[in-house]
């Protein structure tokens, strides 16, 4: 399994980036895809989450502001990120969570860095 993000890097506070995610070694439509984040010192927090189905969360700090999709033809998931704050910057993940026979799987990418600067 693999998942492997992009899309990071440097942007001013008020701008946009969008961050990517191609999954590879799953059956991406069955999965539950999820961005997270990790801020220096702090723990690892869902960002947003879009379900197999395609309902979508959102953590509330980033309701409004940010969006999840996926694309299921291209095993991809992005997060379309607006009106970037200073608190948005962190390492941002990629989980990939399945259920099967009442067992829990999951997967993470490596991470991409979003600094924001104010």
């Amino acid at each position: 399994v693999q998942l492997v993000e992009s899309g990071g890097g440097l942007v001013q506070a008020g701008g946009s980036l969008r961050l990517s995610c191609v999954a590879s070694g799953i059956i991406f439509s069955m999965n539950d895809m999820g961005w997270y984040r990790q801020a220096p010192g702090k723990q690892r927090e869902l960002v947003a989450q879009i379900r197999s189905g395609g309902s979508t969360i959102y953590a509330d700090s980033v309701k409004g502001r940010f969006t999840i999709s996926r694309d299921n033809a291209k095993n991809t998931v992005y997060l379309q990120m607006n009106s970037l704050k200073f608190e948005d910057t962190a390492v941002y993940y990629c989980n990939a969570f399945r259920q099967i026979l009442s067992r829990n799987y999951e997967d993470w990418g490596q991470g991409t860095r979003v600094t924001v600067s104010s």
